[in-house]
């Protein structure tokens, strides 16, 4: 954790870097963002420092606050930057072309956080270990990374039932809940291979769920 010297240094170079006009590179600020989750997995929020980063990244730390004001911003954008990369990755989901179970099981699989991020886990984790420390920043996670993954899940199973193949009566929050902390739970019970894992919570689920024909 840096000293109250280091926290001056870094102020007073952030409020001379803002007032410069510089083109910034877009491959600078990915290198930057990519260390920013690097050290987040290592060392997590509190004990992450600008100048690690700059390090890790090759740059200096000027040159980072040419880009965000401080950590809290940048840990942000690194966090965006994952989901960003699934979300521009990840095909739009054509349920008319997909049987109500495949549906299912492709909005579960999209929840996976190993989908893009070996790591995420532990970045997980780490993240919500700063509940006490860093309130703002683990609102930024639900807010920016779990909440649209969520709501992808829960619109699904709103469509298949206005298709008439999921019971009217489901708990959607509750369900997409579940589905969720299957994920954590295979962690937890160090089965970190969760290919398949999609296909075996919905093989559970959909029997309770199903509209029976």
């Amino acid at each position: 954790m840096m000293d109250s010297r280091e926290a001056d240094t870094e102020a007073g170079e952030a409020a001379v870097v803002s007032r410069r006009g510089r083109q910034l590179d877009p491959a600078l600020d990915e290198a930057i963002v990519k260390a920013t989750r690097r050290r987040l997995v290592l060392d997590g929020y509190s004990k992450m420092t600008i100048g690690d980063i700059a390090a890790d990244a090759g740059v200096s730390r000027p040159t980072i606050y040419r880009r965000w004001p401080g950590k809290l911003a940048l840990t942000i954008r690194a966090i965006d930057f994952g989901f960003g990369v699934q979300r521009d990755t990840d095909t739009d989901l054509r349920l008319e072309e997909l049987s109500a179970p495949e549906a299912l099981i492709e909005a579960v699989r999209r929840l996976n956080p190993y989908h893009f991020n070996p790591d995420a886990m532990v970045l997980m984790g780490n993240l919500m270990g700063e509940t006490i420390r860093t309130p703002e920043l683990l609102a930024i996670v639900f807010e920016h990374a779990v909440e649209p993954r969520l709501g992808l899940l829960e619109g699904v199973l709103a469509d298949l039932q206005k298709r008439g193949e999921v019971r009217a009566d489901i708990d959607r929050h509750t369900i997409a809940t579940l589905c969720f902390g299957s994920y954590f739970g295979a962690f937890l019970r160090a089965e970190h291979d969760s290919n398949g894992l999609a296909e075996q919570v919905v093989a559970v689920l959909w029997p309770g769920i199903a509209v029976q024909q």
